[in-house]
C-alpha cells in the first residue's frame, strides 16, 4: 500500500504542477472575480471590520492551490521494548515511536479559495506504524468565508476541535510526541469526517463557542450507524493583559460510540464521554522579540462505559480516569528554545480476567517528564533534541529523541 501510495501523490503533485504552468493564462482574472460577486445579492461584509480574533480569510483569492510540504524524521533510543502504556487500551499512533531512525508524521498539503465563498484544504499524511509506512487522508474540507454573525463552518475531514492539541498538526507541537493524555484517549489526535460550527461571540474580549457532529470512525469512536458516532462542544475564552501578556482559558466535550473498537489486542463495545479544561498562558515582552514564555497546562476525564473482550474473556466496565499535563518553553534567543513537561494519568481499575493485558496497569498510574532543547534555522527549519523521564512500566525507561522538522512550499 505505501509504495502505491506515495507513488500516487508525486504523480499528483507533478501533473498539478505541469497543468498550472501551462494553463495559467487560464485561471480566473479580476475581472471574473468581479463577475462573481455582482452576482451574489447578499452584501459583503468584508468592508466592516471582523470581531475580535474571528477566523479571516487569507488575503486576496487564490484559486491556483498552494502546496505545503512538510518533512519530519528523528532518531530514538529507547532503553526499553514496550509500546503501550500499562492500564489503557492505546489505539497504533498512541503507541511510542520506533527505535533507531525513522521518519514521522511527514505531510503535503493543498488549499486555495474555492470563490469567494469557501475556502478547500486536502492534507495527505504520512504514517510510520511500526516501519511500515501508510498514507492517510488526514485532511478534505471545505471551509466558509464570510459568514455573518462570527460564524465560520466546515464541511468534510477535519481535525475536530478538542482540548488544546488536537485542531493542530503534530508538526506545529512543541514537543516530538505529545502529552501521555493525548496518547490514550485520543489515540494521539482524531482526525474524522463530519461538520462543524464556530462563532466568535462579539464580546470585547475573545469568546469563541462551536461543536461538531461526526461519522465516529476514528479513536476513540467506532460507530458503524446512520447517526453520529462523534459529538464535540467547546467554548474558549481569552485576552490581553497589558502589552506583554495573554491567555485563554477552554473547556471542552466530546461523546464517542464503539460497536466494535479493535485495538491493543483488545475489543470495546459501549460509550466514551471525554471532559477536557485547559489553560494557557503567554508572556511576550514587547520591547524585547527574542525572549518568550508559554506555560500551558490541560486536564482530561475520561467515562468509559461498556463491555471488554479478547480471545480468552469478557468484561463489562464502568470507570473513570483522568490524566493532566503541564508544561512551560522559554525561548531566551531569536533561535534557541527549553521545554520542561510533566504528565500524569490516573489508571483504572482492571477488569476481572484482564490479567497481563494492555488494561492490567500492575498498580501504578503512568507518568512522565520531558525536556527538549530546540534550535530554529528560521521559521521553517527546526532541529529539537528531546529527552523523556518514562515511567509507565514496571522499570524507568530512558528515551532520547533527535529530531528535524522542514517546511517548504507556500506557507499559510
Amino acid at each position: 500500500m505505501g509504495k502505491s501510495c506515495f507513488g500516487t501523490i508525486f504523480c499528483l503533485i507533478f501533473l498539478t504542477s505541469v497543468a498550472f504552468a501551462a494553463d495559467i493564462s487560464s485561471a480566473p482574472t479580476d475581472q471574473h472575480i468581479e463577475n462573481l460577486e455582482e452576482k451574489d445579492q447578499t452584501p459583503e461584509t468584508s468592508e466592516q471590520p471582523a470581531p475580535l480574533n474571528q477566523p479571516t480569510p487569507s488575503k486576496g483569492l487564490t484559486f491556483i492551490p498552494n502546496i505545503e510540504v512538510i518533512l519530519n524524521g528523528q532518531y530514538g533510543y529507547f532503553s526499553k521494548n514496550a509500546v503501550n502504556i500499562p492500564g489503557f487500551q492505546t489505539g497504533d499512533r498512541g503507541m511510542r515511536y520506533d527505535k533507531g531512525f525513522s521518519v514521522q508524521d511527514s505531510a503535503i498539503r493543498f488549499s486555495a479559495n474555492v470563490d469567494h465563498k469557501f475556502d478547500g484544504v486536502l492534507t495527505f499524511c504520512i504514517l510510520n506504524n511500526n516501519g511500515d509506512y501508510e498514507v492517510e487522508l488526514e485532511e478534505a474540507f471545505i471551509k466558509s468565508l464570510y459568514l455573518p454573525f462570527g460564524a465560520t463552518v466546515k464541511a468534510g475531514r477535519m481535525l475536530p476541535i478538542f482540548g488544546y492539541m488536537n485542531e493542530h498538526h503534530k508538526h506545529d507541537d512543541d514537543f516530538a510526541d505529545r502529552p501521555l493524555s493525548y496518547r490514550t484517549y485520543l489515540n494521539d489526535g482524531i482526525s474524522d469526517d463530519g461538520i462543524q460550527v464556530q462563532i466568535v461571540l462579539p464580546t470585547d474580549f475573545y469568546s469563541e463557542i462551536g461543536g461538531g457532529v461526526f461519522r465516529g470512525h476514528d479513536f476513540p469512536a467506532n460507530a458503524k450507524s446512520n447517526s453520529p458516532g462523534l459529538v464535540t462542544a467547546y467554548a474558549r475564552v481569552g485576552g490581553d493583559i497589558g502589552v506583554s501578556h495573554t491567555w485563554r482559558l477552554g473547556a471542552y466535550y466530546m461523546h464517542a460510540k464503539s460497536n466494535g473498537r479493535d485495538a491493543d489486542s483488545l475489543v470495546f463495545i459501549g460509550s466514551n464521554d471525554l471532559y477536557g479544561i485547559n489553560f494557557k498562558y503567554t508572556y511576550s515582552p514587547a520591547d524585547d522579540k527574542t525572549t518568550e514564555l508559554v506555560v500551558q497546562v490541560e486536564y482530561m476525564l475520561k467515562n468509559e462505559k461498556g463491555d471488554f473482550y479478547n480471545d480468552i474473556t469478557s468484561a463489562a466496565v464502568n470507570t473513570k480516569t483522568s490524566g493532566v499535563y503541564a508544561q512551560a518553553i522559554y525561548k531566551f534567543m531569536k533561535s534557541f528554545r527549553l521545554g520542561y513537561r510533566y504528565a500524569f494519568l490516573d489508571a483504572p481499575r482492571m477488569p476481572a480476567g484482564f490479567e497481563n493485558t494492555s488494561l492490567d496497569a500492575g498498580g501504578r498510574n503512568p507518568r512522565m517528564h520531558s525536556f527538549i532543547a530546540e534550535y530554529r534555522t528560521s521559521e521553517f527549519g527546526r532541529f529539537r533534541l528531546q529527552y523523556n523521564n518514562n515511567k509507565t512500566h514496571n522499570e524507568t525507561e530512558q528515551q532520547v529523541i533527535l529530531q528535524y522538522t522542514v517546511a517548504f512550499g507556500a506557507q499559510d
